[in-house]
């Protein structure tokens, strides 16, 4: 059991937050190319920015979803009105793998609010890319930014 404890000690479980929360502002890595060998050249990669509601019992409103560059300039705002999303339902958000402006710092900032305090959803982005018979796919997960 002690060895157990050590091993779940290795992985804390910062994704998970067993406080309830009435919404947050996250921001979220993205990468639309990293660079590979010596020469650093760029391999583009699709992305999936995934919000997943896991709250059994409320739904909750997305407010923003807006994709930002290396620079921190918007690139693209994805709301023109709020988007509700019910009892463990998901949405996705891609960002093709031609899409290079974001570059390799680029970011999601999304805000989510509910009436009731609830369990704050998953958000996290999806990479992925294949070029000559070599792919990579990596994922990233939101951080809250404290207002």
């Amino acid at each position: 059991m002690r060895w157990f404890l050590l091993f779940l000690g290795l992985f804390p479980m910062t994704a998970w937050s067993a406080e309830l929360s009435p919404g947050q502002l996250l921001y979220v890595p993205v990468y639309s190319h990293i660079y590979i060998g010596d020469r650093e050249r760029p391999f583009n990669l699709a992305a999936t920015l995934s919000v997943r509601n896991t709250d059994p019992r409320h739904g909750l409103r997305l407010t923003t979803v807006d994709y930002y560059n290396t620079e921190g300039a918007p690139i693209r705002h994805y709301l023109s009105a709020p988007v509700t999303l019910g009892p463990l339902a998901s949405i996705r958000y891609v960002i093709q793998e031609r899409d290079t402006a974001g570059g390799s710092g680029a970011n999601f900032l999304v805000r989510w609010e509910s009436d009731v305090p609830m369990s704050p959803p998953v958000v996290e982005s999806i990479m992925i890319g294949a070029q000559s018979g070599q792919g990579i796919s990596f994922t990233s997960q939101a951080r809250e930014i404290v207002e």
